[in-house]
């Protein structure tokens, strides 16, 4: 089962108003593990970043001058995630609210909400009452979250991979190896093949344990088993 951890980051809240997504973050999950993959994309939204956005990402008008527009990376990006991975997104209704509108105004097929696992949502069932903020998340399930000075849309899939994990039942809850992470990869357990050891392993039977085993056997008559094969 392939599921992407995916998160955003936009120059506000309403994509009707004319905001923007300016970073995306994703990363691959196969049977709950992680293969390694990612996907990390700043882009231009070709508008001025609002003061309060510039403060949460930390990511100004002048980095992201040269950076790609959405209709630049669209298609990768859709790649990516592909047809029907269900995607884990922190506050769901958010991000493909966003995700939606940039495919939308390319004429790009949207993403269907079924698709769509939101993290806040199971944390508020799991914690009825308790806050689901991603940070509030990282601090009960004890995963360091240290390097989330700014919101980054790589750094916080990282983490909501883990907090995901923790909340379907720890960080292996079908104890899937690594090796299943991908039908496409050839992993080093899914070559392994037994075989003779080179060097037999020494005994670890004890000459006192060898005298008693036989005293016992003694006890047993002319047709104990164990005395066919002297």
């Amino acid at each position: 089962m392939r599921e992407i951890v995916l998160d955003t980051e936009t120059t506000g809240f309403e994509p009707a108003e004319g905001h923007r997504i300016v970073e995306i973050g994703a990363i691959e999950l196969f049977n709950h593990v992680p293969t390694g993959r990612t996907y990390h994309q700043y882009i231009n939204p070709d508008r001025v970043m609002p003061t309060e956005a510039f403060e949460v990402h930390g990511l100004g008008d002048e980095f992201l001058r040269d950076k790609p527009r959405f209709a630049e990376i669209a298609v990768a990006f859709l790649e990516f995630i592909g047809a029907d991975s269900q995607l884990v997104i922190h506050n769901a209704a958010f991000d493909m609210k966003f995700l939606n509108a940039e495919l939308g105004w390319l004429n790009l097929p949207t993403i269907t909400v079924e698709r769509a696992i939101d993290t806040v949502a199971m944390a508020r069932r799991k914690f009825p009452g308790s806050p689901a903020s991603l940070d509030a998340l990282c601090r009960r399930f004890g995963i360091d979250n240290s390097a989330r000075e700014k919101h980054g849309a790589l750094l916080d899939s990282e983490l909501l991979a883990e907090v995901y994990l923790e909340l379907i039942g720890g960080r292996q809850p079908d104890l899937a190896f690594v090796a299943a992470a991908s039908p496409s990869r050839t992993s080093a357990i899914g070559a392994w093949k037994a075989a003779p050891r080179p060097h037999p392993l020494a005994p670890r039977v004890s000459e006192m344990e060898k005298a008693a085993h036989a005293a016992f056997v003694e006890t047993l008559g002319d047709g104990a088993i164990w005395k066919r094969y002297d």
